[in-house]
């Protein structure tokens, strides 16, 4: 719920083409980061089906509104009586934004609003809105001095209309463009933020789905081919990413080949065939197809050839719910191109004081951005791990390492539609690295008695090919995991990377991302059952990794009994090293033993400790051993609703993190996200 009044923004553009919602995409996420509440709001939206850029919002941001409370008015009320879709608009925004500590709202889509210009509609609406407009103005073909009258004109218009202006922001700027404007931010033209999903194609067409995976149907179309030749010069003409027109009676002759090309590594990978004409493939071609597992999407429409090529050419891309690598483009392409701390300066946003999941993993997104660092992952042919990297490469996340084949990894990325060009890819078996890292390992470990032939063979292991490349300075971490085992990923790191000085065992924290704030638990995934000495260097390494990302330590050693109302051994390990973690660390705040009621309810603790700094207050809580750090940190998971990022790997000299099995996507690019910003220190 808003307190106070709300922070508003109205993006506004001057035509249909100006990628205006790639803006607001980015201002969404920019205030997302700051505040604990923030809404979208279409003055204006079409009737008869819902706003694809709300429902796009609301997804991507996780925003618990419903669809009616984010759309004003529709161009027919607008042309009916414009006067009153004004009220209406104003009406339904004040509404929205007491729910809200911030809201951006979008202007229309050029679609004649009924105002002697649409822009002008547009301003008048930001007025009695009470928002600043970001004047969103197209360079696409325009030179500067062109791009700079367009502001001009414009920014006129916003003024004659009574609105402020909180910035200019030009899209689609063509190479070395450059505004003499104050507040103004130009963004490059981005080729995938035009280019339309396989999804926009079937819009386009008025088609359906016939064979192939509806998780396809958000990967990007590069371009358009008509397949009306025979099949070997329709495969000495396709391209990366291309959709095919195929005139349905040829599907018979085409489609086969068309599918085996897709399939193989020697061939670009297609996006999309599009059968054209109404007709039904024959029984047998379909039986065929049936069981060669299609995942590739096979689209079916009516029309001839021509104006289905017509049609489809038009086609613009939108952004949709399931188009993730568009809108993960887009929220990379305004972070890289928008001073977003000027922006949120002069909106003057003051950060929340509560701390959501969806905060907390931004946050974590652009401080990796700022540090920009190399990251290996040695399951470079896990589906999971590519689509995590086609995000992280997006997003300027971190520079790219992947382990394994690389024929076979680029093949697989091609055929799922990701874009990992600037993904560099080494096979572990690369003769040149597999003997400098032979005899790095055998150096370090021939106090085992490893011989350099063993450690030949040994360093062709992803883990521990990895862990080389982190420990001579090729990558600056390493993530690993989703789908080998936790002992797998760090046992080269103990035995190659090892401990920081003064660090005397490697442990672990889950960052438990609760609804208004954000705790550290250690250790729940490595120390089976620490000694007293190993208990505190763990409370130590948490309360650093605590500060490090932004959580003040008040350090609670938790214990089935508080204070001095229980003895036994279990207690007393605790109790020692609560004493040990307070004579290393004086400045730390630090209770123990506490029972987690009396550390986490304030309550509690003024009945339990009255006079603890900690009880109550307690943001780090270390667990007595991993039993029972395991089932805590789950049961928060699943009780609470928390969202649990980890575990992440501490005490070493040099990052390397561990996945879960069944991690997802989201779960690895927090990962990755994490281990940058451990890299940068």
């Amino acid at each position: 719920m808003s307190i106070g009044v709300p922070i508003g923004v109205y993006v506004a553009a001057g035509d249909a083409r100006s990628n205006k919602g790639a803006i607001a995409l980015g201002l969404l996420e920019l205030l997302s980061r700051q505040v604990e509440s923030v809404g979208v709001f279409r003055p204006v939206v079409r009737a008869g089906g819902e706003d694809n850029l709300i429902q796009t919002a609301l997804a991507r941001f996780r925003l618990p509104l419903p669809y009616e409370a984010c759309a004003g008015v529709t161009y027919e009320d607008v042309h009916a009586d414009p006067e009153r879709a004004v009220a209406d608009i104003v009406a339904r925004y004040r509404e929205l934004a007491a729910r809200c500590d911030a809201v951006v709202a979008i202007g229309t889509d050029y679609t004649d609003v009924g105002a002697p210009t649409e822009f002008e509609f547009n301003a008048r609406i930001a007025a009695n809105l009470g928002t600043p407009v970001v004047n969103v103005v197209n360079g696409l073909g325009r030179t500067a001095t062109e791009i700079t009258a367009a502001i001009d004109v414009s920014c006129k218009e916003i003024v004659l209309q009574h609105a402020g202006i909180l910035a200019v922001m030009v899209t689609r700027a063509g190479p070395g463009i450059t505004v003499d404007r104050e507040l103004a931010y130009v963004l490059p033209e981005e080729r995938r933020l035009s280019a339309p999903t396989v999804a926009d194609l079937i819009a386009g067409c008025d088609g359906h789905l016939l064979l192939g995976d509806e998780g396809q149907l958000g990967r990007e179309v590069s371009g358009l081919m008509v397949g009306a030749m025979s099949l070997p010069n329709i495969l000495d003409r396709i391209t990366e990413g291309v959709a095919v027109i195929v005139p349905a009676d040829r599907g018979a002759e085409l489609l086969p080949g068309l599918l085996a090309a897709h399939r193989a590594p020697t061939f670009p990978a297609l996006s999309a065939i599009i059968l054209n004409g109404g007709m039904e493939l024959p029984a047998t071609i379909l039986w065929l197809l049936n069981g060669l597992d299609v995942t590739l999407p096979i689209i079916t429409c009516g029309g001839d050839t021509f104006p289905t090529a017509t049609r489809l050419s038009a086609v613009e891309g939108r952004f949709t719910p399931d188009a993730t690598a568009k809108i993960e483009t887009a929220l990379g392409h305004f972070a890289a191109n928008v001073d977003g701390p000027a922006l949120l300066s002069r909106l003057r946003v003051a950060p929340a004081a509560a701390v959501t999941p969806l905060m907390f993993e931004f946050d974590l997104i652009e401080r990796a951005r700022s540090a920009r660092r190399h990251i290996v992952l040695p399951e470079g042919d896990e589906p999971r791990i590519l689509r995590a990297a086609d995000t992280l490469l997006r997003r300027g996340v971190a520079d790219l390492t992947l382990l394994g084949d690389e024929r076979k990894i680029r093949t697989m990325a091609a055929q799922l539609g990701l874009a990992l060009d600037a993904a560099q890819v080494i096979s572990p078996f690369d003769e040149v690295l597999r003997d400098k890292f032979a005899v790095e390992y055998a150096r370090l470990r021939a106090h085992k008695g490893v011989s350099a032939e063993l450690a030949r063979d040994t360093v062709t292991d992803v883990s521990y090919f990895g862990t080389m490349m982190v420990h001579l300075g090729l990558a600056d971490g390493m993530v690993s995991g989703a789908v080998h085992t936790t002992a797998h990923t760090i046992r080269p790191a103990f035995e190659i990377i090892k401990t920081k000085p003064g660090v005397g065992v490697a442990s672990s924290v889950f960052f438990m991302c609760l609804a208004d704030r954000v705790l550290v638990y250690g250790d729940c995934a490595v120390v089976t059952d620490p000694t007293a000495e190993q208990l505190a260097d763990i409370a130590i390494s948490s309360s650093v990794t605590a500060r490090a990302f932004g959580v003040e330590p008040r350090v609670a050693m938790l214990s089935y009994s508080t204070g001095d109302s229980g003895a036994g051994p279990e207690v007393d390990k605790v109790r020692l090293a609560t004493s040990i973690v307070r004579r290393l660390r004086p400045d730390l705040l630090v209770e123990g033993p506490i029972q987690y009621d009396a550390a986490a309810e304030p309550s509690v603790a003024r009945t339990k400790m009255p006079d603890s700094p900690v009880a109550g207050r307690a943001t780090v809580f270390v667990v007595p051993d991993l039993n029972t750090g395991n089932n805590l940190y789950k049961a928060v998971q699943r009780s609470a609703g928390a969202v649990a990022v980890g575990p992440v790997l501490q005490g070493l000299r040099k990052p390397v993190n561990d996945l879960s099995r069944g991690a997802t996507v989201q779960d690895i690019v927090n990962t990755v996200a994490i281990t940058a910003i451990q890299a940068a220190g």
